[in-house]
Parts: structure tokens; C-alpha cells; sequence
């Protein structure tokens, strides 16, 4: 089998600049990596204030991914989606398989929200988490500002590169925005596809509970465990690495 295509996708408040420690020896062992950096977030953040008020979507953040992989002509490929990210690569391969069914190899959910066809990714939260968010975004210019990356189980000088480089996410006034979006999508196609789900639970962060939960109760998924905490392309980069290659096949 040939070394399979990567694209990885970061969550909120992230850019592509977060799998940095990972690029290399992915690439080292044969593979094609590329990682985007969804509108409104990383070096793409002056978009977020450059474009009206709530443009910036769900399936803004879906379409940045699939066109990325369509300019590539990368078929065949293991597509990751980190925390929010899973929302994306979830849309992406629904637009993608639509046209080729061989376009995912594997769907890995590094962290990530699980949505089901017609939910947002704040629909799983709790009524505290979604008018604290909801609060905080509306303060912002209807962007959802950073947390301290403590949260995440980071300290240190990797808890300081994050404070560096986070910026508030696109979130969209209240009910519209990624944060609301539902995504639609074929869930009989995406129950067809390779999933798997990477479960960082050392520490867990809080918003990702429900689905570790529903990785467990839904058939087709492959649940992996890392004791580490939510961004472990930072925290154990060595560690996830060894786990894409062996998931990538």
C-alpha cells in the first residue's frame, strides 16, 4: 500500500502553525502532509475583521479544506481534525466522498467534536458552556477569544507558544456562526468510511466528553488512548506521530 496523503486541520483559536513539531517526521517517513489553516484563524486572522460581520461559517471553514485537497489533487488521503476541527474534516469528507468514494482512507478524530447529521458544535455543551461562550463572542466582535492553554494540560514554554500564537476563533452572532451551524451531511456515506478516535484524557478536556462517549457507543469507530492532554501534537508529538503512521496504514 502506498504512503497515504495527510491533511491535518486544527481547532479553534489554532493555524496550521500548531502541528509544526509533527510536519517533519511525518514527512520523514514517506508521507505527504499538508496542514490547513482554516479563514479567520492563524496567519488567515485579519480575515476575520476584514469580512462582514458573521461571513465566516461552518462550511467556510469546510470548503478552506476541500479546496486545499481538490488544488492538491490529493485523493486516498488520512484526513485529521483536531478539537473544533472534527466538525470540519466531517463536512469536508461528506463534500469529498460525495464525488469520489475513494477520497478518505481514514477519518481520525484527534480530540474532536463527533457531530452528528444536524448538530452544531455547540449543540453536545452545557447550557453554562454555550452562554459563557455565547457571552464572551458577542463581547468580541462575534469571536470567541482564546483560553489559557493550561486547560489544554500545557505549562511552561509550551503553554507560553500557545499564548503567543491563539487568536479568537469565528463564532458568528448568536443563532448563526460555526458555533451554531448545523451540519448536514450523508451519515449513511460516513458510516462507510475508516474512523477513528483519539482520546487524550490526561488531563480530558471538559467539552470533549460527550464524545469520547459517543466514539465508544457508535459502530465503525476505532478508539485509541494517549495520556496526554488536548493538543498532543504539542504536548507528545512523538507519541501521535507514531500513532497517524500506524493509523495511516
Amino acid at each position: 500500500m502506498s504512503h497515504a496523503p495527510i491533511v491535518l486541520v486544527h481547532g479553534a483559536w489554532g493555524g496550521a502553525w500548531i502541528w509544526r513539531r509533527v510536519l517533519g517526521p511525518l514527512r520523514a517517513a514517506g508521507h505527504e502532509v499538508h496542514a490547513v489553516t482554516l479563514t479567520g484563524d492563524g496567519e488567515r486572522a485579519h480575515l476575520r475583521t476584514q469580512l462582514p460581520a458573521g461571513s465566516i461559517t461552518l462550511q467556510t471553514h469546510v470548503a478552506d479544506v476541500v479546496g486545499l485537497i481538490e488544488a492538491e489533487e490529493l485523493r486516498d488521503i488520512v484526513l485529521v481534525g483536531h478539537s473544533y476541527g472534527g466538525m470540519v474534516v466531517t463536512g469536508a469528507a461528506d463534500r469529498l466522498t460525495a464525488r469520489d468514494p475513494a477520497a478518505i482512507r481514514q477519518l481520525v478524530y484527534l480530540d474532536a467534536m463527533i457531530p452528528l447529521p444536524g448538530e452544531g458544535w455547540g449543540q453536545q455543551h452545557s447550557p453554562e458552556v454555550v452562554a459563557e461562550r455565547t457571552a464572551a463572542a458577542n463581547a468580541n466582535a462575534y469571536a470567541l477569544p482564546p483560553p489559557d492553554p493550561a486547560g489544554f494540560g500545557l505549562s511552561g514554554a509550551d503553554r507560553d507558544w500557545l499564548l503567543r500564537r491563539q487568536v479568537p476563533h469565528p463564532f458568528g452572532p448568536h443563532p448563526h456562526g460555526p458555533y451554531r451551524e448545523p451540519l448536514d451531511y450523508d451519515g449513511e456515506r460516513w458510516a462507510q468510511l475508516s474512523r477513528h478516535f483519539i482520546d487524550c484524557n490526561e488531563p480530558a478536556y471538559p467539552t470533549i466528553s460527550a464524545m469520547r462517549e459517543r466514539a465508544r457507543s457508535l459502530s465503525g469507530f476505532t478508539v485509541h488512548e494517549m495520556a496526554t492532554g488536548h493538543c498532543p501534537m504539542v504536548s507528545e508529538p512523538e507519541a501521535l506521530v507514531r500513532l497517524l503512521l500506524a493509523i495511516a496504514g
